[in-house]
């Protein structure tokens, strides 16, 4: 039977010769990843499954980064209760201050994901480390708890769309252009409980940060994974990166597809969500009327090196509208580092921004950046619902961080080409 890459990738994790769309399996899982929300609702539960301690604590990941440094009491007991139980079981992969990056910029970089694992998180964007060929996907806390207990998990074999992306995309415009160009195409339910398969030699032009960026929203078009091929480029970064040998999965050339959207990337442009949802999207260079109060660059879609390379591209020599803040947040210790070294905070700083210590902060409306009543945001973030940053009748505006960098620097929502071609 012909498959998929995430049928053969599951069929391998259950112990079977193959799989079909629809199936229930359980799998073996390689990594479980919880956060400083998720984590304690999962430790609370553990007791229920009868056993011991974990599963195995070289397989699990805790990530105290959402409400990190503690922003306040409630926090700080959350973090004391993922701190203790690390200590109590012994987990290699715990991750803090001083050590914390955004969960699902930080596992990568650490070389703690590879191609062809299966990977847990209690957080709806582990669908990130698709970008790596491997099969990762949010659950539930409850489910968080299982996986760290017995290292297996129950799933329904999704089927798959493809996207076949040909040609390369333009200047100023990157994978979170593409991304929401996708979603807008096919709404925030367009590929409810599918794997969103990105294929064809476009693949190849895109970044590794660009298909991070891409995986980590598939979640938003309602997709169950997000995931790529494994070439070249990927396999340059696993080995730079310390991880464990791939398990190198690739689809049947005669696999069967849900559907297919072909997508031309020298057609995408700089692109935004309106408020409320990810799927309304709209052309940058529509909104110059739309007044901004704040702009945040960062998080786990959009806070790597390269992104804050893009921002600051934009803003060398340049200041910001005095009416707007603008947040900048490195995703993990290592990136902060060399944007510093490589000169990206003076550029930051002279044009009027704040650099942050890691953290998911204001993505989430947690602290860092927290709307007001009729506030807009433009974010470099994945989400972008009623409420999300702040105040119910706040509005937050997705795109990239070129498009944030320059809508910072007019005021206005700005496509980054018009701010580039002002000199």
């Amino acid at each position: 039977m012909a498959m998929t890459m995430t049928e053969k990738i599951l069929a391998h994790a259950a112990g079977l010769e193959e799989v079909h769309p629809g199936q229930l399996i359980m799998a073996d899982l390689d990594m479980v990843l919880g956060n400083d929300i998720t984590s304690p609702v999962a430790i609370k539960e553990m007791p229920k499954f009868g056993r011991d301690g974990v599963f195995d604590k070289d397989r699990i990941a805790l990530v105290p980064d959402h409400f990190t440094p503690n922003k306040d009491i409630k926090a700080a007991a959350q973090c004391a209760c993922v701190r203790e139980f690390a200590r109590r079981n012994g987990i290699t992969n715990y991750f803090e201050v001083g050590r914390v990056g955004i969960e699902h910029a930080l596992l990568p970089e650490q070389g703690l994901v590879t191609a062809g694992d299966v990977v847990i998180g209690a957080d709806s964007h582990t669908c990130t480390y698709g970008a790596l060929g491997a099969f990762s996907t949010g659950v539930g806390s409850t489910d968080m708890a299982a996986g760290m207990a017995i290292g297996k998990a129950w799933f329904k074999v999704p089927s798959t769309i493809r996207f076949n992306l040909a040609g390369k995309l333009g200047k100023h415009v990157s994978g979170k252009d593409l991304i929401l160009t996708i979603i807008g195409m096919i709404g925030v339910d367009g590929a409810l409980y599918r794997a969103m398969e990105f294929t064809g030699e476009g693949v190849h032009t895109l970044s590794m940060d660009d298909r991070f960026t891409i995986a980590n929203m598939a979640i938003e078009a309602g997709g169950k994974s997000g995931i790529f091929p494994v070439d070249d480029r990927t396999l340059g970064y696993l080995k730079e990166h310390g991880a464990a040998e791939p398990k190198i999965f690739s689809s049947d050339p005669d696999a069967v597809y849900e559907k297919t959207i072909d997508i031309d990337l020298g057609s995408i442009v700089p692109t935004v969500s309106y408020p409320h949802l990810p799927e309304n999207t709209h052309p940058a260079r529509e909104g110059r009327d739309i007044r901004i109060d704040q702009a945040v660059i960062g998080s786990c879609t959009n806070g790597r090196l390269s992104d804050l390379e893009r921002a600051a591209a934009v803003l060398k020599g340049r200041k910001i509208a005095p009416w707007v803040r603008c947040i900048v947040i490195p995703a993990t210790q290592r990136i902060w580092i060399d944007a510093m070294h490589e000169g990206l905070f003076d550029i930051f700083v002279d044009a009027g921004c704040v650099v942050s210590t890691p953290t998911c902060g204001p993505c989430l409306g947690g602290y860092m950046g927290i709307l007001s009543e009729s506030e807009r945001c433009v974010s470099t973030t994945n989400r972008n619902f009623v409420g999300r940053m702040g105040h119910v009748r706040s509005e937050v505006y997705l795109a990239s961080p070129e498009t944030a960098a320059a809508s910072a620097v007019t005021g206005y929502i700005t496509d980054p080409e018009e701010v580039s071609n002002e000199g």
